[in-house]
């Protein structure tokens, strides 16, 4: 009788570490992005959720299903220091309406040779259609709020 209560317990044991490792998690980005952060892209990531410019060579063919915001900075950069808190708050406020994505230029270099990034924080405002919009330097927070709220939601 011992025996077969080790064997139940053991295969119950079994059964319920097996089912913990099978469940799947929600994706990283979307949680992310639903709770208003700032996401980090790479080139991987950029192709599929920003612009695919292997692809489409000749046209701007926008990813996404939300507008984004693109900052492409650096960690020594003192303005972008500067830009992040900004962007990370406009993050939490616009979650429901644009996602924040920012790219690492020292480690993206070929993202940045491909928009032609010579001074950083550069930032990119993206519609949905159309095609985006360059600023360069460390805007003020009201400087992103217009831009979100006029070019990206079209308020």
């Amino acid at each position: 009788m011992r025996k077969w209560t080790n064997l139940l317990f053991i295969s119950f044991t079994f059964l319920l570490v097996s089912c913990v490792m099978n469940a799947k998690p929600e994706s990283g980005e979307n949680k992310t992005a639903a709770k208003g952060e700032v996401i980090v892209l790479d080139k991987a990531s950029f192709l599929t959720k920003v612009y695919n410019y292997e692809k489409n060579q000749n046209e701007w063919v926008y990813e996404g299903d939300k507008p984004c915001i693109i900052d492409f900075y650096a960690d020594w950069c003192g303005p972008c220091k500067k830009v992040a808190p900004i962007l990370h708050d406009l993050a939490i406020l616009y979650k429901n309406d644009i996602v924040v994505y920012k790219i690492n230029v020292d480690n993206e270099k070929e993202l940045a040779k491909t928009f032609g990034i010579q001074s950083i924080p550069t930032i990119l405002f993206v519609p949905v259609k159309g095609k985006p919009q360059k600023a360069m330097g460390a805007l003020p927070r009201e400087e992103f709020v217009k831009q979100i709220d006029s070019y990206l939601l079209g308020k």
